[in-house]
């Protein structure tokens, strides 16, 4: 595509789709044009704050537009699949919140009518965008762990009774609690940094949101094909709340990402550029939301919505495509069936 401007439509209207109206005005060479949701009042409300053309309760009306070329997908996670196929079939690209779908038999649903259209999918992994992310994946590239001894992920963070509303914690539209909502990107981020787990076992839990169906914590133990082991724990119950966290230890090296502020940085073979890695403060731009899903900053989903604009321009693939966003959901589902089957299960 030339250098022309990409229109963008969003469909769905929750909390999120805010973060993603900031990063398409934030971004270069995109514009967004409308918004479709149920309900005319929200999408004519929406249209107003953020001074659309378009406000619709007709999805066909919004990808039918010429000059929509993209379309974001933020209705609740058990719910994407729908309108990304009307996009597709309307020949429009996508960027769709996370998970991809709740299950890997939609996401492939998916991916199949993508691939065929000839659209790219920008799944939002907006945390693989982060510099300290990206600074412990060249390292992993590298071989600078040497053999992976451990690769463990952490999210102990905390949302109030009022979260848990609407389709929140429900088994239909969330598909799970703690695990596929708050705890996708850290396994995301594990499975990118160290390669999906070949096996896994899990226990998960409502220790104290008990009114919703899905858990509110859950802890997983992970065998890697390599022999690396691991673990996984996610909750939405601890107070206060703490940053997202991913630990990697090898035999050569070991490095610990709070967030993404890198805050361990050992290596057996120190590297020129190791005391300014120890000393970047990158945290702040991504935000963390360990307390508040809303206590973000729309800068991981700019960067990732610039990246899907650059390669429509391009015409090269995404940094993230729909085949990644799979993995973080076949792993968590691997997780789930485990906890309900209380017996291993392998991937």
């Amino acid at each position: 595509m030339s250098q022309q401007t990409l229109g963008f439509g969003i469909i769905g209207v929750g909390m999120i789709a805010d973060f993603h109206a900031q990063a398409i005005a934030h971004a270069t060479g995109g514009r967004l044009i409308g918004v479709a949701t149920r309900n005319a009042d929200n999408a004519r409300a929406f249209a107003q704050k953020h001074h659309l053309a378009l406000a619709t309760t007709s999805i066909d009306e919004l990808v039918a537009r010429s000059d929509i070329h993209v379309v974001c997908i933020t209705t609740p996670s058990g719910a994407h699949l729908e309108p990304a196929l009307a996009a597709v079939r309307a020949g429009k690209h996508l960027v769709v919140e996370k998970p991809i779908e709740i299950t890997t038999e939609r996401a492939d649903e998916l991916l199949r009518a993508a691939d065929a259209a000839g659209v790219k999918i920008s799944p939002i992994f907006q945390a693989r965008f982060g510099e300290g992310a990206r600074t412990i994946k060249a390292a992993v590239a590298a071989g600078r762990f040497g053999r992976m001894i451990n690769a463990s992920a952490y999210v102990k963070w905390h949302r109030s009774l009022q979260y848990y509303t609407g389709w929140k914690g429900s088994l239909k539209l969330d598909g799970g609690g703690a695990v596929i909502n708050q705890g996708i990107h850290a396994i995301d981020l594990l499975q990118w940094f160290a390669g999906m787990p070949s096996e896994v076992f899990c226990w998960k839990t409502r220790r104290v949101y008990e009114h919703i169906e899905a858990e509110d914590t859950a802890t997983a133990v992970l065998r890697f094909p390599d022999g690396a082991l691991g673990t996984i724990e996610a909750t939405t119950a601890a107070w206060p709340g703490w940053a997202r966290r991913i630990e990697l230890c090898g035999e050569k090296g070991s490095a610990l990402l709070d967030g993404d502020h890198i805050v361990k940085w050992e290596f057996r073979d120190a590297l020129p550029g190791d005391d300014a890695i120890r000393a970047a403060r990158d945290n702040a731009a991504l935000g963390s939301g360990a307390s508040e899903p809303g206590a973000i900053s729309f800068e991981g989903h700019r960067r990732q919505i610039q990246d899907l604009i650059d390669a429509v321009r391009d015409n090269r693939p995404v940094a993230i495509d729909g085949h990644e966003a799979r993995k973080a959901v076949a792993l968590i589902r691997g997780l789930y069936a485990s906890a309900e089957s209380g017996a291993p299960v392998k991937l």
